[in-house]
């Protein structure tokens, strides 16, 4: 319980004395409105590792050294972002779709995940890795120690017995090999 208190003091003598610097110097480098979770996050990391502040005056500068990552993580956590919002930002606005669409699509999943989860453990995990993780079939190869070949087929029989427990008919194939035949019958 000494130990604690101990910890608490350090802390709270640290927090006391060095939070307005902390908030200034992060104040010059980021937006304003980003500001309060930067310096939350340097206090989180000087709680965690309290044993390691240096000091006296040294413990400044330690914590500028927090404050300066957690800044550099904030602006490459903004650049993702804005990089993601242009990337979408040439998408087609979609309406939201009206009350009777969401219980319909809503009921079509759970038809789905019950098809899926009266399937075997081996075929929901192919049909996850291809769904969820977005795997290729040589990724689920590695991934479930087979060629991307026997991937391909055991990923094909999942989906099908998917669709089956579900109810989802077949998809339509073209017919190979048809020949026209001329008025008359074959000669």
């Amino acid at each position: 319980m000494q130990l604690f208190a101990a910890t608490e003091a350090k802390f709270r003598k640290v927090f006391d004395a060095y939070f307005e610097a902390v908030n200034r110097y992060c104040l010059r480098r980021i937006p304003a409105g980003e500001v309060n979770d930067v310096v939350a996050e340097v206090f989180t990391v000087a709680w965690r590792k309290v044993e390691s502040i240096p000091d006296g005056n040294a413990a400044l500068p330690w914590l500028y050294g927090v404050a300066r990552h957690e800044v550099n993580n904030r602006r490459r956590s903004s650049r993702r972002y804005r990089a993601l919002k242009d990337k979408l930002g040439g998408q087609a606005d979609h309406p939201d779709p009206g009350p009777e669409l969401v219980v319909l699509r809503n009921a079509e999943l759970r038809q789905l995940m019950r098809a899926l989860a009266s399937l075997s453990p081996a075929d929901q995990e192919i049909l996850l890795l291809r769904t969820h993780e977005e795997l290729d079939n040589s990724q689920i190869g590695i991934v479930i120690g087979c060629s991307p070949e026997a991937a391909r087929k055991r990923l094909s029989r999942a989906t099908a017995r998917l669709r089956r427990a579900a109810g989802i008919p077949e998809p339509q194939t073209a017919v190979r090999g048809t020949r026209v035949i001329q008025e008359g019958g074959d000669q």
